[in-house]
């Protein structure tokens, strides 16, 4: 079957056409071929800005070529394997069994059996150890390697921290030894040796990993002429870093330890940066993007220089992730007073101290107060339920949160048109957070919670709920704290028909149940509290992060006690931030 007869079978050909604009030189001569792939759709994946920087890095390299792979649709791959046909890249249709590496972006847990999607789609064995010289070296990376364990054994290496200089000296290795006559197990071994590469199996009793991260952050040019997506994708739209890392050390957050140390790019490096995609793309809006984008330390110099050359183009700039304690009206588009989002996290002010969410009340009225003197008429707030020590109280103080808001708009504007999206998801105890040995709620606790909250809120005129399923968060604590165990719970559950689990429509509880029970694992176990006693599967990683530093702010939460961000002082993380 011809791949035109392919498209004309499915919906949303356009995920996989290829072709974008800015595409770069697929024909080079090229001493190793690799495709990254993400385990998503075509819509998602093109929103990644993480593959965006590898493809990017890989591309600039005189003898890498890097093509892309999305997870497809349903349809998509029913054509093919009714016709037998192998998963494609995007770039030139080459099967993925024929090149080189294949590199895997594990960006959530519930992602995890879409591996194996993909992998049964490309004709290549689950396991590693099932593989032999024919097949790729099949590689993995991104937020899930803080735990990599639950899906290790599919992979033959994962690159632990920050990519974009560690997969270019990778695939440079892999070069040499191709050179010289390529042995999977030779290469294996010299690939450890690279800082931030776990292979499997060499792993013993006393390996250590150590994390990698971008050491000058500032010389680390992102990609200057991104593809521009053929079909409308999730973010559509630009995006560029401002600096790595987070200054606030919110207990539950893994992304604020993880990408630490804090580095930031020089304001002047990144006006280049926005310059050059105002030039080199046709998109109508970029994303200045952080961890908390106000904490940037240039951020009002930097949007004075370039609001000018932005309204030129008639381009908007979005900055998500404003903190309530640093949010100011003029950040934001002047002609786009559409709906502003805040993440109060808790409903008083004992339980953000417990999360060290380090914003007081006074913090979210001067915000919401500047905001809708700005013109903003919607908000969207942002909560955690199932918080270690959360109370009654601190689930009504959401309530009273709103109705605050509610009246503080009234007093501006003298009316009621004001809508208010309150969103909540469960809280998940995640690997390298003070909590990450905290119990999760039970499905019962979190739909109770959801029941008290949907009841009080209704009643609120202009305000809607909504919540995060707890099933398929309980799933994801499980393989975010989970073992290599977990490797065959997950091959069982995609022999039972569960991939794109991410999706709502889509995820299946009772078919992981199943799972669970026939590869005999407890579920409820990996629910529970771990006690200090008790060996992390993790623990073999040096994040730089002291596991002294993660008990004792779990111990100042429990007495509600806050830490400092890290914005003038060092509070001896065990990451040098150079402050």
């Amino acid at each position: 079957m011809e791949f035109t007869d392919i498209l004309k079978k499915i919906e949303k050909p356009g995920r996989y056409i290829g072709g974008e604009y800015n595409l770069p030189d697929m024909t080079k001569p090229a001493a190793v071929r690799a495709c990254l792939c993400f385990p998503e759709t075509y819509e998602i994946g093109m929103s990644n800005m993480g593959l965006a920087v590898l493809y990017s890095a890989l591309n600039a390299q005189p003898d890498i070529v890097a093509e892309r792979c999305f997870a497809p649709w349903t349809d998509f791959a029913d054509v093919i394997r009714e016709n037998n046909i192998p998963l494609m890249s995007v770039e030139t249709k080459k099967p993925l069994k024929d090149f080189d590496v294949l590199g895997f972006s594990v960006q959530h847990e519930l992602i995890y059996t879409n591996i194996l999607y993909m992998l049964d789609l490309a004709h290549i064995p689950f396991l590693a150890t099932e593989r032999d010289e024919t097949y790729p070296i099949i590689i993995g990376g991104g937020p899930c390697c803080v735990n990599p364990m639950p899906y290790a054994a599919f992979l033959d290496a994962v690159l632990i921290g920050e990519g974009e200089e560690a997969i270019v000296e990778f695939s440079t290795l892999y070069a040499r030894h191709k050179k010289i006559g390529f042995k999977k197990a030779d290469f294996l071994k010299d690939a450890q040796k690279i800082t931030g590469f776990f292979v499997p199996s060499l792993t013993t009793e006393e390996t250590v990993v150590k994390k990698c991260h971008v050491a000058d952050f500032n010389a680390c040019i992102p990609p200057l002429k991104p593809l521009v997506p053929n079909i409308e994708i999730v973010h559509d739209r630009a995006v560029v870093e401002l600096y790595r890392g987070c200054r606030s050390g919110c207990r539950f957050c893994q992304a604020a330890f993880f990408y630490r140390p804090i580095r930031e790019r020089k304001k002047d490096t990144v006006k280049e940066i926005l310059f050059s995609l105002m030039r080199n793309t046709g998109f109508d809006e970029i994303t200045l993007a952080s961890l908390s984008t106000s904490d940037y330390t240039c951020l009002r110099e930097l949007m004075n220089e370039i609001r000018p050359e932005a309204e030129k183009r008639r381009i908007s700039l979005s900055l998500p992730s404003l903190r309530l304690d640093s949010f100011f009206a003029e950040y934001t588009d002047s002609s786009r007073k559409s709906s502003l989002t805040f993440a109060p996290e808790a409903g008083t002010q004992r339980l953000r101290d417990v999360i060290n969410k380090n914003i007081s009340d006074e913090n979210i009225t001067t915000a919401i107060s500047s905001a809708f003197k700005s013109g903003y008429r919607s908000v969207k707030l942002y909560f955690m339920i199932g918080l270690p020590t959360e109370t009654e109280e601190d689930l009504s103080g959401i309530v009273e949160i709103v109705k605050k808001i509610r009246a503080l708009y009234r007093e501006i504007h003298h009316n009621n048109c004001l809508t208010v999206t309150v969103s909540t998801s469960v809280f998940i105890p995640k690997p390298l957070t003070p909590f990450q040995r905290e119990r999760m709620i039970s499905a019962e606790e979190a739909a109770s919670k959801q029941a008290y909250l949907k009841n009080a809120l209704k009643t609120l005129k202009g305000v809607h709920y909504s919540y995060h399923a707890a099933e398929s968060s309980r799933l994801e604590c499980v393989m975010a704290r989970g073992g290599g165990e977990l490797s065959a719970v997950i091959k069982k559950a995609y022999s039972l028909g569960c991939f794109f689990d991410a999706w709502s429509e889509r995820f299946d509880a009772q078919k992981w149940a199943q799972a669970f029970e026939e590869s005999g694992l407890d579920f409820n176990s990996y629910l529970e509290e771990i006690p200090k006693s008790k060996k992390l599967p993790w623990s073999f990683i040096d994040f730089s992060i002291r596991p002294e530093y993660l008990e004792h702010e779990r111990e100042k939460a429990y007495n509600a006690e806050v830490t400092p961000g890290c914005f003038e002082n060092c509070n001896y993380c065990g990451s040098d931030c150079s402050y």
